[in-house]
């Protein structure tokens, strides 16, 4: 653990950051965030190539300090369970991702909390806003997005990395109190509470809960399917597509309703292990 000293200075911030890589640090995060009722949070992750996303940073902000917590270096981060479920109000911008990405790699599950986004949409209406909109809304800031696309999985961080990172949370909990006075004002506030909830509950659950809606229509078969690409993907830590699109679901139907053209599922599935399983699970 230590004070990023030369980012701080140069960046002339109000909050200390601190960076947070490895396992023994967890005492001084727990004393310095235990006590705390009202947090900012994000995270940063790759989502390309697996089935489940890979959380590379976790950021918080209290009112003074912005911790920056390397998932990858310090991976037995268990503790922020209790931390992050237990505060009274977490605020975020998006909440849903981020509750998806934390779900499913700590089985952290967010409620109580702010989604920023959703309070804007309810102040402004319109389209929703991203956080640098936002910030400037509320504050005389332009933030640069360089680092929206950078490889969080590389280590060390860059300079631009940290600061992109630090930022992200670096301003949470003030548009909070802001939008708060014009949401009890407007008396919005609890429909915001309610709608933030529901957009956290969407990223806590099971990632195949909200693919599996596009076939609230379809066959048990059909399910059946589903969930067989669902199962294989997670097994292999690929993304479901990577087993067969949704477009051949009808021609693979088609061959396990007896129409068995090999010479068409061989163009769909390439892999013959893959094959053998998919019919012996339907013979059953």
């Amino acid at each position: 653990m230590y004070f990023i000293k030369k980012f701080f200075f140069n960046l002339k911030r109000k909050k200390r950051i601190f960076l947070l890589d490895c396992e023994k640090d967890k005492n001084f995060i727990k004393k310095k965030l235990n006590n705390q009722n009202i947090l900012g949070v994000d995270t940063e992750f790759m989502w390309r190539n697996t089935y489940l996303p890979i959380l590379s940073l976790i950021q918080i902000s209290s009112p003074k300090n912005i911790f920056l917590i390397d998932c990858i270096k310090a991976n037995d981060l268990n503790f922020l369970k209790e931390i992050l479920e237990n505060v009274d109000l977490l605020i975020f911008h998006s909440v849903r991702s981020d509750a998806t990405v934390l779900s499913s790699n700590f089985n952290i599950k967010v409620n109580k909390v702010f989604d920023i986004q959703v309070a804007e949409k309810f102040i402004d209406g319109g389209d929703n806003k991203n956080y640098g909109s936002i910030v400037k809304k509320y504050f005389p800031i332009n933030l640069k997005k360089s680092e929206t696309n950078s490889n969080w999985l590389n280590r060390p961080f860059s300079k631009k990395q940290l600061i992109y990172a630090s930022e992200d949370v670096e301003h949470l909990i003030e548009i909070f109190e802001k939008q708060k006075k014009i949401l009890v004002k407007n008396k919005k506030i609890n429909e915001v509470l309610k709608k933030s909830s529901q957009e956290a509950a969407f990223g806590n659950r099971e990632l195949y809960i909200s693919r599996l809606s596009k076939f609230k229509n379809s066959t048990d078969k059909e399910k059946k399917l589903f969930m067989w690409r669902e199962n294989k993907a997670k097994e292999k830590n690929i993304p479901s597509s990577f087993i067969f699109k949704d477009k051949y679901f009808k021609n693979i139907l088609k061959f396990l309703n007896n129409e068995k053209d090999f010479i068409q599922l061989d163009k769909i599935i390439k892999d013959r292990v893959l094959k053998t399983d998919l019919i012996k699970h339907f013979d059953k």
